[in-house]
């Protein structure tokens, strides 16, 4: 019975201090009411409230929460049911509101999310709807930013997990991508074939373009060679000429500074004559110029025997 009191002086005081000092970790707030009134928040940290006056009513956590929302069976506007499930990402930023404007922020983040969708896939036909995750989610999120404003919850992102519409749509529509995907490959391959021929074709026409450039210039160099022989042939005939004719003329130069007249030519002419009529030829021509110079040879022997 000593002790007894102590002890419970001591548990007392232990329960008082449990009942005082609060320890909220970070990322986390503490809706306090006074006399079941809301009083104020309890921050990070060490915090102190009056015993049995004081309570706290709920806890918060400010980090991104997520909230998966159950798959929905929605119509489109084309009357095909599609499955769709989602997911949310949202935030606490007032924890008075959270805790006093709804009961439960997150099932009414679902049903206003549900809501939503019916209404957004009700105006979309099925082909949009598969297409469009991202209007969806952005139409979901102003939906709900506007609803839960002053719940003091702040929604981060939508997302659209999956979109599932029906087995026989299903199965249709893989019909149709396997018929696109061949009818893709079809055109790849012929316009794979239609290039081919193309670049056959080009190259075709690019070596008959450089082979008819060859035989042309080849051609002009042979029509190049014939006239630079032909000019040749031409240039040395021309020089043959003229050694000829500079031969007579240092001929008849000589003769001249010989002294020869020109009854000593004739006789030397004559001679000649009479060796080619000595040869094998029966006929001889005797030019006419010839003819009137033995007519003078004539008439000089005629005076020479006279003389003697």
């Amino acid at each position: 019975m000593i002790y007894a009191i102590p002890i419970l002086i001591v548990v007392l005081a232990v329960v008082f201090i449990s009942l005082s000092v609060k320890i909220i970790p970070q990322q986390k707030v503490g809706v306090v009411e006074r006399l079941g009134k809301f009083n104020h928040l309890l921050t990070p940290g060490i915090n102190i409230l009056i015993p049995i006056i004081d309570h706290v009513r709920t806890y918060h956590d400010l980090r991104v929460q997520q909230a998966n929302v159950p798959p929905q069976t929605v119509i489109t506007k084309d009357n095909v049911q599609v499955q769709i499930d989602t997911i949310i990402f949202y935030q606490v930023t007032g924890p008075e509101q959270a805790t006093y404007g709804i009961s439960d922020y997150v099932y009414g983040v679902r049903n206003i999310t549900t809501a939503t969708m019916r209404q957004i896939i009700g105006n979309m036909e099925l082909d949009e709807t598969l297409s469009g995750r991202e209007k969806i989610s952005t139409d979901i999120r102003v939906a709900l930013d506007e609803a839960t404003e002053k719940w003091g919850v702040r929604i981060e992102r939508v997302e659209v997990i999956d979109i599932q519409p029906p087995g026989d749509i299903q199965e249709a529509m893989d019909k149709q991508m396997k018929a696109e995907r061949s009818k893709r490959a079809m055109v790849l391959e012929a316009e794979a074939a239609k290039q081919d021929m193309i670049l056959r074709a080009e190259g075709n026409k690019q070596s008959q373009i450089l082979k008819a450039e060859g035989e042309k210039e080849a051609r002009i160099r042979q029509a190049e060679g014939v006239r630079q022989a032909k000019e040749l042939e031409a240039l040395g005939e021309a020089k043959a000429i003229q050694s000829i004719a500079d031969a007579e003329k240092l001929r008849i130069q000589l003769l001249r500074e010989a002294g020869l007249d020109e009854h000593v030519l004739t006789y030397r002419a004559l001679e000649a004559l009479g060796e080619v009529a000595n040869g094998a030829a029966n006929k001889v021509f005797i030019p006419t110029k010839a003819v009137e110079t033995l007519g003078s040879i004539g008439a000089i022997g005629e005076m020479l025997k006279g003389s003697k």
